[in-house]
Formats: structure tokens, C-alpha cells, sequence
């Protein structure tokens, strides 16, 4: 797979003098065991020390019943993180992933409980499918989690081939997605 530039949106490569797209990009962050709020702030801050990646913009942390977890699973910690990158998705979704093995992530039963989840959502309009990725993630538009921390961001947000983060948002259950006021993550 290879990536598409987009003309409208140049950024000059310093070391190669090529021409690389700026894309903007929705990344969701969540943490439901161990210190949740430092886990997800410190993956805030992992991509805002990402080199080409700038952090755009950070909502709200929201407290959110886990979804298809094993009985027992801590409430998560959710945010949405708003992010311009002249990366490739390959190496942004390298960069997600080494930030959260960096907190300790550990695979293994899906949907078990997590020290970092750090996922990809959109990077532009880009669609893909391959043996590593899937943009944009294919279950974001029923994610109440993902959808409501978006839409303090961007209020247009856009899931290519789903529709408004808006709309798909007014579908769903959002009753197990609380704002946590008290809690505030530093850029």
C-alpha cells in the first residue's frame, strides 16, 4: 500500500527536498488498569513528542463502562486526541504501538482490560486494508467512546464510508460515557 499525497496540503521533506501530505488524524486513547490517568496523559504527551506529529488538539477525559470486556473490567479512561502528521499511516500506527507497549500493553484476549490503547481512527479521508491496519478503524462508528471525545474536537468530523461523527453518534447508547470534569490531561 502506498500513500496518496494530497496537492492541497504540501509539507517540503528538509532531508530529501521531496513533498509529504499533512494529514490530520483522530487518535483514540484509553486505559482501564494501573494508573489510567497517568497512562493515557503519557500517551498524549508520547505523540506530542512524535517528530512530525503535531498535537492539535486534546478533549476531555471521559470515564467509560467497557465495552465487550470480561466481567469484573474497570471502567476505562477515554479521550480523543486531534493530531496534523506528515507521517505515512504505517509509521504513525509503528509509533501508536510502540507507545503503548511502552506503558506496558500486553496482548492477548480481546477486549481484556489494558494499560494503553492507542488506535488509529482516521488519518485524512485515507482508506486502507491490510495485514497491519484497517482505516479507518472498522468498529469507531459504534463506539460511543471514540464518537463523543471526537466531537468536542470537531464538530464536522468525518468517518470516510460511515458518515458524521455527529449523526453515528446520535445512533448510539452514550449513557456509559461520562465527562470527567475533575481530570485534565497537559499539553
Amino acid at each position: 500500500m502506498t500513500e496518496t499525497p494530497n496537492p492541497h496540503m504540501p509539507d517540503a521533506d528538509t532531508m530529501t527536498g521531496g513533498m509529504r501530505p499533512i494529514r490530520q488524524a483522530v487518535i483514540a486513547i484509553g486505559s482501564n488498569l494501573g494508573e489510567r490517568l497517568n497512562n493515557v496523559q503519557g500517551a498524549v504527551a508520547a505523540l506530542a513528542d512524535t517528530p512530525e506529529v503535531t498535537v492539535v488538539s486534546v478533549s476531555s477525559v471521559y470515564e467509560t463502562v467497557p465495552v465487550g470486556a470480561p466481567e469484573g473490567s474497570r471502567d476505562f479512561l477515554n479521550l480523543a486526541v486531534l493530531i496534523d502528521t506528515t507521517l505515512t499511516v504505517h509509521t504513525l500506527l509503528d509509533r501508536c504501538l510502540a507507545i503503548e507497549d511502552a506503558f506496558g500493553r500486553e496482548r492477548g484476549e480481546k477486549n481484556a482490560p489494558r494499560t494503553l490503547d492507542v488506535d488509529l481512527i482516521v488519518v485524512g479521508n485515507r482508506v486502507a486494508q491490510d495485514d497491519r491496519l484497517t482505516l479507518p478503524h472498522p468498529r469507531a462508528h459504534e463506539r460511543a467512546f471514540v464518537l463523543i471525545p471526537w466531537l468536542e474536537l470537531d464538530l464536522e468530523g468525518e468517518i470516510p464510508g460511515k458518515g458524521y461523527v455527529v449523526d453515528l453518534a446520535q445512533g448510539l447508547d452514550t449513557s456509559g460515557v461520562k465527562r470527567r470534569e475533575d481530570l485534565e490531561i497537559l499539553l
